[in-house]
């Protein structure tokens, strides 16, 4: 006999107060079936029940963080702890690369390249928020061994790569000016990414060859080494591809000596 849904807890609201951001890799997940099974040949069905599953998708994402904001909203000292916890932190990741799938979908079925920036821009502040705050979480308020080190160390990380790509397949359906600032802003986020999570995956292997394989329960965190090195490739092609469209680089500033001197 199987135990009906939820009935382990006393009260509704503890699905809220036990509710954690790994949830999100749901979302993640969901999302990029969707975008691949649109992408796949096949019946002409097949484009009709990618969408389906992107829209389950939103609801999927828009549950998640209702019931994430009331967690803060409801338990804010039990929220707050999570920094101090050596690998839940890991998954506040998920949220925007959850939401990328989201943002591509928004292009790929909704057709609104405007609504589709409107996202990616919270997307990005995100994902550079959860890039840039985990891993201080990580040196100020935790404690780590080579011996616990697992690859969902490169969750928060690979957010803003993940946005990079996103935000080059967006640049094409844009207006010129702002792809070119699009396509910039995606340089930024991939060197925020890709070389700190190339660092990381190096430590890995240094844990491997030291401390063999990890426990049964996290082998699966092994497979997020292809992350980086599959997304970081991604983004750097596509972010190329964009840029000849826009040409960002002919509406920089141009630079005299003197004001070359103040940035150096």
């Amino acid at each position: 006999m199987f135990a009906r849904p939820f009935t382990h807890h006393a009260h509704p609201l503890e699905l809220v107060r036990h509710f954690t951001p790994n949830w999100f890799t749901v979302t993640m997940g969901t999302g990029v079936f969707a975008l691949l099974l649109n992408q796949l040949p096949g019946p002409a069905w097949l484009p009709g029940l990618a969408a389906e599953i992107w829209r389950a998708n939103i609801v999927l994402f828009s549950v998640f963080s209702l019931a994430y904001l009331a967690h803060w909203a409801l338990y804010p000292r039990q929220a707050a702890k999570i920094f101090s916890h050596p690998v839940m932190p890991m998954f506040l990741g998920a949220i925007p690369m959850g939401l990328a799938t989201i943002t591509n979908g928004t292009l790929a079925f909704g057709h609104d390249p405007q609504l589709a920036l409107r996202l990616w821009e919270v997307d990005a502040v995100l994902s550079v928020l959860t890039g840039l705050g985990v891993p201080l979480a990580m040196v100020v308020t935790q404690k780590h061994m080579l011996e616990s080190m697992t690859g969902v160390w490169l969750l928060p990380i690979v957010a803003c790569e993940v946005a990079a790509a996103s935000g080059a397949l967006l640049a094409p359906h844009l207006p010129q000016d702002v792809a070119a600032n699009l396509v910039l802003a995606g340089y930024g986020l991939w060197a925020l990414s890709v070389p700190l999570a190339l660092g990381i995956l190096t430590i890995l292997f240094l844990r491997l060859v030291l401390h063999s394989l990890p426990a049964p329960e996290l082998a699966v965190s092994s497979w997020l080494a292809l992350g980086p090195l599959g997304t970081g490739a991604l983004g750097l092609l596509l972010l190329g591809q964009a840029a000849p469209g826009p040409h960002p680089y002919e509406r920089l500033p141009k630079l005299d000596f003197a004001e070359a001197a103040l940035f150096a």
